[in-house]
């Protein structure tokens, strides 16, 4: 399945969060991402990506193993995503570092995820910020088959301008980008 996503910044985030809240009850959530690459770098320079995510929520936790293919669609970057959940987080990136991935960067994103119904999908928006950058940012997402990325994408966009937000506020900014150059570090994967 592709993952027909779009991000942007939130101006109003506590207008947007209210919108939200009206549609469905929030899953509050600190998500811990570690991207790997192999020692040179090819997963990045073949715009694919492979993480490993341990949820924190009110629920307990729990652990995922992503990979995302190369992107389908340039302007907004949607990729095939495959995900599993993993019964131990440590033996996940031990399995990794054995099969000799390198972690590239870690960091944590503070999420209010709200799952509706709109256009006819199953959508996803996630209000994420992360500690280490400025801004709110908004994701909204739906799961289609690569021949349906281009309607969903304007479903999507549709989404997000109910909640206010503008073409213009759309980003392709990845977090482990941003969160690199906070770092003072370049060449990091280019994960949303």
């Amino acid at each position: 399945m592709i993952e027909a996503e779009l991000k942007a910044r939130v101006h109003s985030p506590e207008a947007v969060v209210r919108q939200l809240d009206e549609r469905a009850e929030a899953r509050v959530e600190v998500y811990r991402d570690t991207y790997y690459d192999r020692p040179d770098g090819s997963l990045d320079k073949a715009d694919q990506e492979l993480r490993v995510r341990t949820i924190h929520g009110e629920d307990g936790t729990r652990t995922m193993l992503t990979f995302k293919g190369a992107a389908v669609d340039e302007v907004s970057g949607s990729k095939p995503e495959y995900e599993t959940e993993v019964a131990d987080a440590e033996a996940a990136h031990a399995i990794l570092r054995g099969l000799g991935h390198v972690e590239v960067i870690a960091f944590e994103k503070r999420c209010r995820n709200y799952e509706f119904e709109a256009r006819g999908r199953r959508m996803l928006a996630t209000l994420v910020r992360v500690p280490e950058i400025d801004g709110t940012f908004i994701e909204v997402e739906t799961l289609v088959d690569e021949g349906g990325v281009s309607a969903a994408l304007d479903d999507v966009r549709s989404v997000l301008s109910e909640f206010g937000i503008e073409p213009e506020n759309l980003t392709r900014e990845t977090y482990t980008g941003a969160v690199a150059e906070q770092r003072g570090r370049s060449g990091a994967i280019g994960a949303p």
